[in-house]
């Protein structure tokens, strides 16, 4: 059947996979789950949501290399020649060509993905030296233990600045380059011209976003019960 057409000859191309729609989403509120239950000492609550963001974060990776087309890193990973060109683009209130995530946005993906893999990571080995330890705790020293853990309260705090920035960039390009980049991610879509999106795209199956997702909740289970 026939796309339906959009502004300017563009039309709606399937871009974002569920998997990736449901991560995005799923992660950004159990990050703000961790935050609250932390301030209010819901400890049990706070290792509960870390170890789902650890399961979350482990999936994504993995999606980033066997998912579908515009998940692989392959995908949204520039070379520098590449990057500094699409820099020399942000002045201009034309929104660049880009099916996926262009060399910036892809940056900041991986950027994102690193800090919250460290911040669930040393959650696991941290301690608070009154009643709560990470349930990985007890495989370190006492030492590095409290070296993780002040690496875990810093890294929240470059978290922060990245999820800050990612917020000013969607803003920037909705009322700058009047690209909405928020709508894609909830329908999965984005209205593109003709011969932007590469004929060769795949999206992969559900069923197989869900075996990867079981493995790394499985993975996850092991590491905390080891």
């Amino acid at each position: 059947m026939a796309q339906m057409q959009g502004e300017g000859g563009r039309q709606p191309v399937l871009v974002w996979d569920v998997a990736v729609r449901v991560f995005h989403w799923t992660l950004l509120l159990l990050l703000g789950f961790s935050w609250l239950s932390a301030e209010m000492d819901w400890m049990d609550w706070h290792f509960y949501s870390g170890y789902a963001v650890l399961t979350l974060i482990l999936f994504r990776i993995l999606w980033g290399f066997v998912g579908s087309t515009h998940a692989r890193f392959g995908d949204f990973l520039y070379g520098p020649s590449a990057v500094i060109a699409y820099l020399r683009t942000l002045p201009s209130r034309t929104a660049a060509k880009f099916a996926g995530h262009n060399p910036l946005g892809g940056i900041s993906v991986v950027l994102i993905l690193l800090c919250v893999l460290v911040q669930a990571g040393t959650g696991m080995f941290a301690n608070d030296d009154i009643l709560y330890e990470g349930p990985l705790y007890k495989h370190v020293s006492k030492d590095l233990s409290d070296w993780l853990t002040t690496i875990h309260k810093y890294n929240f705090n470059l978290l922060l600045v990245l999820a800050g920035v990612h917020v000013a960039a969607v803003l920037y390009y909705l009322f700058w380059k009047s690209e909405n980049l928020v709508k894609p991610m909830f329908t999965g879509r984005k209205l593109l011209q003709p011969g932007v999106a590469p004929a060769h795209a795949r999206v992969r199956s559900l069923g197989l976003a869900a075996v990867l997702l079981a493995v790394c909740a499985a993975a996850v289970w092991f590491l905390v019960n080891s």
